[in-house]
């Protein structure tokens, strides 16, 4: 079985908290980890609510069904039974004591809006996101870390994927389910089933919605601005939808992982900045899928290219970060003027991280200019720059600035 990097955040968690909410999308691998961790140590009692029967029992009589186990307790699929929220809330306050509760879901608390409201105050949030390519190599993961240490030069990185290994890499994406597929064909078939059971089923046991036929045709039109800065105008005219339901389809598949959206970075430093989220799939292989794009035809077309391995990085980033020493927050940073920076980090500190992402296996300095705008308005909070590229090579490229391969996401071994 694949280490997951999260479990042990997940039992540094439960460790301070009564109640730890797993969240991911669907297929993620939020089963087999709560279940290794019940297996090996943590002790707990693994109930599912996938189960017809323990779903009944909870959704019957959510506090006898609390009462009838003793904690440490992992409910698997907890939004299937909003009722149990306030059971688990009564619980907790007659006994407060950390690691009592694991819960899972395929949907963010915010759209459980029996958790969010019960459970504040008492639970501790954490995300799954499908693999990480440092976890399908059994490396440890640490670029993010590296990025807010002491080292000034950049670290050489041993053995680097070439440009077509790295379109391989994006098209499969992280799931579980599709990593080990070795035929095409077999993925989409997977994808499709995946997204029918997510915006069929899930969102339609989450909220009664009209038009749930509408949502295929909105996820594709947000693959294909995956990457860019959301205009909901232009999408809602596009999509011949009007901005309120728009709105709420957009809420709607952010709350099942489907999309996600990284907000711009904004300090006070006056109003040049745009301020519009860039908008994203949760895993580049749903991308890919969606707009129909293979190796084969990103090398024979490869303006498709950068698009695809901009949203494979950030998904590549953000995972780590949910299990790096710093945990920084993640944002992205664009000017009036046109200078932009794909990913901003910025730690509790206030310390600045810019990340550039090329599908270029080269680099001139036109690429660092959103960097060096960065760190001007930043002054000493800019801590590094670095474009990742295509190419082999890790270079100097100026003051706190670096040029390194794509594959340092993964190959790094040491902060």
């Amino acid at each position: 079985m694949i280490e997951r990097r999260l479990s042990a955040v997940v039992l540094e968690a439960l460790a301070t908290h009564p109640v730890v909410f797993l969240r991911g999308a669907r297929q993620t691998g939020k089963t087999t980890l709560v279940s290794a961790l019940a297996a090996q140590g943590h002790g707990a009692t693994y109930l599912t609510l996938d189960d017809p029967d323990t779903l009944a029992a909870a959704s019957a009589d959510p506090a006898g069904f609390v009462a009838a186990f003793p904690t440490p307790l992992i409910v698997d699929e907890v939004q299937r039974a909003p009722g149990l929220a306030l059971a688990i809330k009564r619980a907790v306050d007659e006994e407060r004591s950390p690691g009592r509760f694991l819960l899972t879901a395929s949907a963010q608390v915010l759209v459980l809006p029996s958790l969010s409201r019960e459970l504040v105050g008492r639970m501790g949030i954490l995300t799954l996101w499908p693999f990480s390519q440092a976890e399908l190599e059994g490396r440890p993961g640490c670029f993010v870390d590296w990025l807010f240490g002491g080292q000034t030069a950049a670290p050489l990185v041993a053995e680097p994927g070439d440009r077509q290994d790295l379109l391989r890499r994006a098209c499969t994406g992280g799931f579980p389910e599709v990593v080990g597929m070795a035929a095409a064909g077999r993925r989409d078939s997977w994808c499709a089933a995946y997204l029918d059971t997510v915006l069929q089923r899930d969102i339609g046991s989450l909220v009664e919605i009209e038009g749930l036929v509408a949502l295929p045709r909105l996820l594709s039109l947000l693959a294909a601005r995956a990457g860019g800065l959301l205009n909901v105008a232009e999408l809602s005219r596009t999509a011949a939808m009007p901005r309120s339901t728009l709105d709420r389809y957009l809420a709607l598949l952010s709350g099942v992982f489907l999309v996600q959206f990284l907000p711009a970075w904004s300090s006070n430093l006056g109003k040049r900045l745009v301020k519009s989220p860039k908008v994203y799939l949760t895993d580049a292989g749903l991308q890919a899928y969606l707009l129909g794009l293979s190796p084969q035809r990103l090398a024979a077309e490869p303006r498709h290219a950068g698009p695809l391995l901009e949203a494979f990085a950030f998904a590549e980033v953000a995972k780590q970060c949910t299990w790096s020493a710093v945990r920084p927050s993640l944002y992205h940073f664009r000017t009036h003027a046109g200078r932009a920076v794909d990913l901003v980090l910025e730690d509790r500190a206030g310390r600045i991280v810019g990340i550039e992402i090329k599908a270029a296996e080269s680099v001139s300095e036109a690429d660092t200019a959103g960097l060096r705008a960065l760190a001007e308005l930043c002054g000493e909070r800019f801590h590094r720059g670095v474009v990742l590229y295509a190419g082999r090579r890790s270079l100097p490229f100026g003051p706190r600035l670096h040029v390194m391969p794509l594959s340092v996401l993964w190959r790094l071994d040491e902060a």
